[in-house]
């Protein structure tokens, strides 16, 4: 048992059953005992791999995308280049490295992290030294923004509904036996749901993100006031329906309570819930990663870099390339949106 499941299980005794969305924020990222701040997660030695860490061919391809779309607009200065959730930094260290050649991209361009977690923004600071880190999107200057957020949206705390009438019975988590356990609240309305009552039935569960709309409000602000594009990359669908909750220890998954804190939760992206709140910009079609890598030029760029790679790197560069790109491994399961200005061209690689 962890001391963070200790915690929780007093927090049940003494107030009830709380909220996925209390107990995703607190597994996650409780300061003295939360998963993202306690550790490096990242990597073989980790619990999971993010596409940044499987090749560089992912960042470099996302930085000229971004650095085109600044082209597109009009190349402004400053811009804020930012990164939601950047992990170890790989991403931005690729995303740069790429762009180094783009005239006047790096002299336009301030990096910005926004991260809460003081384990990993060491490993960023030694990715990208001259980054400057926030706490949250909404402090970010009021520029020109060019955004990528990889994997950073299935990490937010989620509530799950159950359709019950013309009402929501939620998901919580309580305590049995000892050990925390999931049950149902009695039926109610819920206003953010309440489109959700055309399309499902008795019995049907939704997941709703509490912190979507505030996150997607500040890019879409900065974006239709002074320019730029977000480009969103995660793991979903177009709208939530069944239980993703998912936990990952070691590469292989767990059960979500068993020891919070010490294994990563995650959930699907609702893309539908991101285009809703992205108004008054514009978002693309969504594009599934392998089909939107491809149409960026990754197998000529895999095939540049298979010319200086023989034996074993050989062979681990094909198994990257297939694995960003396979429909049955990312290729298909991750998507890709941009939010980008009404009256400009979606970035590179996505149709309107």
């Amino acid at each position: 048992m962890t001391a963070l499941k200790d915690l929780m299980l007093a927090q049940i005794a003494h107030s009830g059953p709380f909220s996925i969305a209390s107990f995703m924020g607190d597994a996650l990222m409780h300061p003295q005992y939360g998963y993202y701040a306690t550790r490096d997660p990242f990597g073989a030695a980790g619990d999971f791999t993010t596409a940044p860490e499987i090749s560089q061919m992912f960042g470099e391809l996302i930085g000229l995308a971004l650095a085109q779309t600044w082209l597109d607009q009009g190349a402004p200065a400053p811009v804020t280049l930012a990164e939601l959730g950047p992990g170890r930094g790989t991403l931005m260290a690729d995303i740069l490295r790429a762009t180094a050649s783009v005239p006047g991209f790096h002299a336009a361009a301030k990096v910005y992290f926004v991260e809460t977690s003081p384990a990993l923004r060491k490993l960023q600071a030694e990715a990208v030294p001259h980054a400057i880190w926030h706490d949250h999107i909404d402090s970010l200057p009021d520029a020109p923004l060019l955004l990528v957020a990889n994997e950073f949206f299935d990490a937010l705390p989620i509530r799950q509904l159950m359709r019950a009438g013309q009402g929501w019975r939620e998901r919580v988590v309580g305590a049995q036996d000892g050990q925390l356990a999931f049950g149902l609240s009695d039926a109610a309305p819920l206003a953010q749901l309440a489109h959700r009552l055309a399309d499902t039935k008795d019995g049907d569960l939704v997941e709703y993100c509490p912190a979507l709309a505030g996150i997607v409000g500040a890019m879409t602000q900065r974006i239709c006031a002074h320019g730029g594009a977000a480009l969103i990359v995660d793991y979903g669908d177009w709208q939530s329906l069944g239980d993703t909750l998912q936990a990952l220890s070691g590469h292989a998954p767990v059960n979500p309570l068993d020891a919070p804190g010490d294994a990563d939760l995650t959930a699907h992206v609702d893309f539908a819930a991101i285009a809703a709140h992205a108004s008054p910009a514009a978002y693309s079609r969504l594009t599934t990663q392998g089909v939107f890598l491809e149409r960026l030029g990754i197998t000529a760029r895999a095939q540049k870099l298979a010319t200086r790679l023989e034996g074993d790197a050989l062979a681990s560069h094909v198994a990257a390339h297939r694995r960003l790109t396979h429909p049955t491994e990312m290729g298909d399961l991750f998507k890709v949106m941009a939010l980008y200005p009404a009256t400009a061209m979606p970035p590179p690689g996505l149709e309107s």
